[in-house]
């Protein structure tokens, strides 16, 4: 004890100050601020005069601008948009599982349970059925499985086609721009957040045209991000899209980007 008290004397005798340990510890460069985009996605309904959030469909950051993206959303704006129906009647599906697939927005069966009164109004869940109550030997169980004893092309066939046209999209803008691309989710009121956005200029597009009941919607909205921008970003306004048919008075002002439309083709029924 006299010996560190000696020490600390004859340091500060010397005029050599005490070593502050912390100061000594090599320091990193600084994480880069990131912020969040709040997105916001409005649809018309009806003669447009009132819009609704577009609930459940992928939105994907690109990083940057719309020139840097050029071949990316030149392709995006000239695709062939294959409607379900179409891709459903082409594979032989019957009428009542385009209606069942389009009463409920679902690009597959997955997308909700299979209730007995779906059963009873679709020939393809009511065959499924069939075909488990042999093999389980339980009705109730059969349908909890029924999506097992689907043909592939019509469990999920729009879908993995629709995933593959993504896939092929998403590399060619990673590939561009070498840099991952982002997505998220609308929640039911047409809201997602976009977080650890770095400063940048970026492209918001739903990549795959989203299916209207009548049109085809494909956005390709270029955003800036400036660092300023971060701090607040949350609590800014949202950076609102719409389609050409939101006419409604609230969000007039405020719309940012309106996407590309196009009426949806006609298939022949089976």
């Amino acid at each position: 004890m006299m010996r560190s008290i000696l020490i600390l004397l004859i340091l500060c005798g010397t005029g050599v100050p005490p070593v502050n340990v912390s100061a000594t510890q090599p320091h990193g460069q600084d994480a880069q601020a990131t912020g969040v985009i709040r997105l916001r996605v409005r649809v018309g309904i009806g003669d447009g005069s009132k819009a609704r959030g577009l609930a459940r469909k992928r939105f994907f950051l690109l990083k940057g601008s719309l020139n840097d993206n050029k071949e990316l959303v030149d392709g995006l704006q000239r695709q062939a948009v294959l409607t379900r129906e179409c891709y459903y009647r082409s594979v032989g599906a019957s009428e009542a599982f385009i209606a069942w697939l389009i009463e409920n927005d679902c690009e597959s069966v997955y997308c909700r349970e299979v209730d007995s009164k779906d059963v009873s109004a679709v020939p393809e869940f009511a065959h499924a059925l069939a075909v488990g109550e042999k093999e389980y030997g339980s009705s109730e169980l059969a349908r909890k499985w029924l999506t097992v004893n689907l043909p592939d092309n019509i469990r999920s066939g729009f879908y993995k086609r629709q995933q593959q046209d993504l896939d092929a999209s998403i590399r060619v803008a990673e590939q561009s721009s070498s840099s991952k691309v982002m997505s998220v989710m609308t929640d039911r009121n047409g809201t997602a957040y976009f977080t650890d956005v770095a400063p940048g200029t970026y492209v918001i597009s739903n990549i795959i045209a989203t299916l209207m009941e009548k049109s085809s919607e494909v956005w390709t909205c270029e955003v800036k991000v400036s660092a300023g921008d971060l701090a607040t970003a949350t609590r800014e306004k949202p950076f609102l899209i719409a389609d050409p048919n939101n006419k409604d008075p609230r969000d007039k002002k405020n719309i940012k980007c309106v996407s590309i439309e196009r009426p949806l083709q006609t298939c022949p029924r089976n």
